[in-house]
């Protein structure tokens, strides 16, 4: 959004770019045209118009911002993809190879007109779950440096030495002077909902065998207050019930999280107790592990545990969420899940 719209004041905490660019880029999709410029010759005149460009964070955004669409964590806009050719959906990658990451920018979006602007995309992964704190929970995969012409440009990024488990949330940041951020601040669900130059993306494919062994994913909480505070994980599913393929989900959450369950009364609905550190979500359309206390700046990792008995062919997607305060002072704030999209075969 552009520094020259009347009345929308905008504050920019861009940060210098840093890294070394990757050595092989350069997919973008776009028409050519010459830079703007400004009377005297000058590049980089673009502040002198509106520009806007843009990630969707769900299907129904049109960039404004903020907006209300949740979940915010299911970009349609960044998909992961084995070879250089854009797969038709997005792709858990591959570990130890070189996988690709696809992003698409808008331009213009609600604040700007069909003007080519030039910026930088940098990508982002941390481990799938909430409360991953801007900048610190986060790693660059990569950036470029990309113009952005009238209409949709998709970028492609090179992941190369995918490190295992190779399950991760993704977050893609436009960086432009004369485009900026709002502002930034620790939760990445109030930067990308008040920032339409931020998408994110938290979304796992799980591969069953009907009677195989289970599938095991990461997740992990954390609190980016300055101060102690309770978080729930929440769980529910769409299409088709995860039951209708005799499917079972177990949180293992290691003995600190589980301390810290059991400290807060076991609360929650929907689950039991099977094991040493170990819960069953029984219901999963509407259950939660509530009151689990994280300190400061804290982020733990626990393990889902997928498992089905009977091969189907409904599309099922289970959703886990970690609800709880963030820097706005809402106290049921999203702050960040995965969608699991659940397939169970045949055992040959």
């Amino acid at each position: 959004m552009s520094t020259s719209l009347a009345g929308r004041a905008r504050r920019s905490t861009l940060a210098l770019l840093t890294g070394a660019a990757l050595a092989m880029l350069l997919s973008v999709t776009a028409a050519g045209a010459a830079p703007l410029t400004d009377p005297a010759g000058n590049r980089g005149a673009a502040n002198a118009v509106p520009v806007d460009v843009y990630m969707k964070d769900t299907s129904a955004d049109v960039g404004l911002q903020p907006h209300s669409f949740n979940p915010l964590w299911q970009s349609p806009d960044i998909k992961v993809c084995h070879t250089a050719v854009e797969c038709p959906t997005s792709q858990n990658p591959i570990v130890g190879q070189r996988n690709y990451i696809f992003v698409k920018l808008r331009n213009p979006g609600p604040y700007g007109t069909s003007v080519m602007e030039e910026g930088a995309i940098e990508v982002y992964r941390t481990t799938p779950g909430g409360g991953a704190a801007w900048p610190g929970a986060w790693t660059q995969i990569g950036w470029m440096s990309v113009p952005v012409y009238p209409g949709v440009t998709s970028v492609t990024i090179p992941w190369d030495d995918v490190p295992g488990p190779g399950h991760f949330c993704l977050l893609a940041r436009w960086v432009s002077p004369n485009d900026p951020m709002t502002f930034e601040g620790p939760d990445i669900g109030v930067n990308t909902r008040n920032n339409n130059n931020i998408a994110w993306r938290n979304v796992d494919s799980v591969a069953l065998v009907a009677g195989g062994l289970a599938q095991i994913r990461p997740f992990a909480i954390g609190n980016t207050l300055t101060r102690a505070a309770r978080s729930s994980v929440v769980f529910s599913q769409t299409g088709a019930p995860f039951q209708t393929a005799g499917g079972r989900l177990v949180a293992d959450l290691g003995p600190t999280l589980f301390e810290r369950w059991v400290k807060g009364g076991k609360a929650g609905k929907g689950v039991r107790e099977v094991g040493r550190n170990q819960v069953e979500i029984v219901d999963i359309g509407q259950a939660s592990l509530d009151n689990l206390e994280l300190n400061p700046g804290e982020r733990i990792a626990f393990s889902l545990n997928f498992t089905a008995a009977t091969p189907t062919q409904e599309k099922i997607a289970v959703n886990v969420t970690q609800i709880g305060p963030d820097t706005t002072g809402a106290a049921r704030a999203d702050l960040g899940g995965v969608r699991y999209d659940i397939t169970v075969a045949q055992r040959k």
